[in-house]
Order: structure tokens, then C-alpha cells, then sequence
């Protein structure tokens, strides 16, 4: 049987259950952390609505900067304000900011060790009809390759809001990443979020398999865990919404005790999430493990569902990854 823990929604497999896009949550986080410190300010690259900023907006006009569509300028005027006792939020489509303004990013944010918190709206492939040039894929990995970045992948609103808040308050930059389209609210308004601390959702008393997700597709991976109860394949799910730093602690002790690892991710498969977890298996516990995440290809035009399906993201593609896996342990 499953054993899922406290942090999750009750309701999380009903047919009906609640469905938010995430990056709501952060629109809905960045209006509270302005009412809670006076020092946070918000930066937009002329995509405020799409990226829920205006909410901070309508309530703070007087800190809250358009940049238009200018994403180096967006960097180094934010860059500037956290030098100034600010703490800036900056917002744009992911494969702009931190696609296009990556190297502003490295050196005016990163290298100066400046507190701006830049956030990547529409990322992954379930963006969906705005096709490849629009989808990013690849920024989990051009910024957790950053010294002294934070990478946070939230895997609902909820999450959002919690991660934005705790943000606002961290020390150094940040990167959050953010999906457009509406997704199951997994977690609960009393979940706990903490920086570089992962959440174990399923703890079986005897695992067969861990499953390591981040973002939207942290739901699928709750979904073939059910799914494979049936067949008493039994399934620990872990979110890691922080992405960088792992939590190296409870990852460790999960993989231990299941033996071997499928990670799950909305990226592609080099340098993001998996890649960051084959890395610490190989210095730490070396066991099987499979990638589900995009093979090397761009994206494309299409629905969120049928891309997601198409680069064998979704449920399907995930239990297939735990058979491979579980092979060969042999």
C-alpha cells in the first residue's frame, strides 16, 4: 500500500482535483513578501501579466519598475538595486531571462553576490503552441552552473507562494523556475518549504524504487507510483523543488533504501535535475538509475498534454523508466 505523508493534498487523485497554474502562486507570494518587507521590489521585461507580476504591482506601483523588453538591462538595473539594500524580483519567460541575459546574470548578480531573485515563467515544453524558440529546456543547467546560485523548481502554486516567500528573506541569488499552464495542486496550505530541504512524499516501508522529480511533473510521478502499488512495486517520491543545493541527506538515505533511482524532470536530461543526481551517486552511493526528461532535441508546437506524452514525460513514460531500472538490479 501506498504511504503517502501529511504534505500532500487529500485530494490529489480525485478526478476533479484543483488545478492552479504555478506560476500564480509566485504573482500571489511576491504581493505578500512586499507586504512583509518594504525593501522588495519587482522588475519586469514587459510581460507582466503573463508572468503574475502584476499583482505586485497593483499593490506597490511606486516599487515596481518596467523594463521592457530589454533582459540585460532587467539584470544589471536589478543588480544595481540589490547593491542599494534592495531585494529585487525580476520576471521574464525563462528562455529570455535566464536564456537571453545569462552572461549579466553570471557576472553583474552572481559574481558581485547580489540578492536579486530572477524568475523563469513559461519554462519547460508544456508551454505548449508558442513552439521550441519558447521552451525552455535547458535552464535548470545554465544556472545551477553558476557559483553561488540557488535553483528552485516549484511543483505547484502553493509551493510557489511558500518558495517566494522564503526567497525574499535568502541571502543571494536565486533562480525559480516557473510553468505556465494550470497543474494539480499536490501540496497543501500547511506543507513546510525550506531552501535545500526536499520533500519526501511517498515513504514506503520497503521500496522498491526512489523517484526524484521537481515542478509539474512531480504529480505524474505520484500518479505511476500509484499506479505500480497495484503490482506491489512499491514507490518512494521525492519533490526536489531546490534543485541547488540538493539535500544530499534525505536523497542519500531514499536511494539507500530503495537501491535504485528514476529522476523526473521537464528539462532536458543533461545538466538539470538528473544530472545533478548522477553526480552525487557517483561520489556517494553508485546505483542504477534512468532519466526521464528531454533526449537532446528542441521542442516544439503542440499541446501542453501531447508534448509532455511526445517526449516521454508523462505517466507512460515514467513507469516505463522504473521497469528499465528495476532490470538492472537484476
Amino acid at each position: 500500500m501506498l504511504n503517502p505523508t501529511q504534505k500532500l493534498n487529500p485530494k490529489i487523485f480525485d478526478l476533479n482535483v484543483e488545478q492552479v497554474p504555478i506560476r500564480k502562486g509566485f504573482g500571489e507570494g511576491l504581493a505578500l513578501a512586499g507586504e512583509q518587507d518594504e525593501r522588495v521590489v519587482g522588475l519586469c521585461a514587459d510581460l507582466t501579466e503573463s508572468t503574475q507580476m502584476h499583482l505586485f504591482r497593483a499593490k506597490f506601483p511606486e516599487r515596481f519598475v518596467e523594463i521592457g523588453v530589454a533582459e540585460q538591462n532587467l539584470a544589471g538595473v536589478a543588480s544595481g538595486l540589490a547593491a542599494m539594500g534592495k531585494i529585487p524580483f525580476i520576471s521574464s519567460y525563462a528562455m529570455f531571462s535566464p536564456g537571453r541575459n545569462w552572461e549579466q546574470i553570471r557576472t553583474t548578480i552572481c559574481y558581485n553576490n547580489r540578492s536579486v531573485k530572477i524568475v523563469g515563467s513559461h519554462a519547460g515544453v508544456s508551454v505548449g503552441p508558442d513552439g521550441g524558440t519558447h521552451q525552455a529546456i535547458e535552464d535548470i543547467a545554465i544556472t545551477r552552473v553558476i557559483p553561488r546560485m540557488t535553483v528552485i523548481v516549484p511543483a505547484d502554486a502553493l509551493e510557489a507562494k511558500r518558495a517566494t516567500l522564503a526567497i525574499a528573506k535568502h541571502e543571494g541569488p536565486v533562480y525559480l523556475r516557473l510553468a505556465r499552464e494550470k497543474t494539480p495542486i499536490i501540496t497543501t496550505e500547511n506543507s513546510p518549504f525550506v531552501i535545500g530541504q526536499a520533500s519526501v512524499l511517498i515513504v514506503p516501508e520497503k521500496p522498491t524504487v526512489a523517484i526524484i522529480a521537481c515542478g509539474p511533473l512531480v504529480y505524474q510521478a505520484l500518479v505511476a507510483a500509484r499506479l505500480l502499488a497495484r503490482e506491489e512495486i512499491m514507490v518512494t517520491v521525492i519533490n526536489c523543488h531546490t534543485v541547488k543545493p540538493l539535500d544530499q541527506k534525505t536523497i542519500l538515505a531514499e536511494v539507500k533504501r530503495a537501491g535504485v533511482v528514476v529522476t523526473v524532470e521537464e528539462h532536458q536530461q543533461i545538466g538539470g535535475l538528473g544530472g545533478a543526481i548522477a553526480e552525487l551517486l557517483a561520489t556517494h552511493c553508485p546505483v542504477p538509475i534512468e532519466f526521464v526528461g528531454v533526449h537532446d532535441e528542441f521542442g516544439q508546437s503542440g499541446t501542453p498534454p501531447e508534448l509532455v506524452e511526445h517526449y516521454g514525460l508523462g505517466v507512460e513514460g515514467i513507469l516505463a523508466a522504473i521497469k528499465r531500472v528495476i532490470a538492472r538490479r537484476g
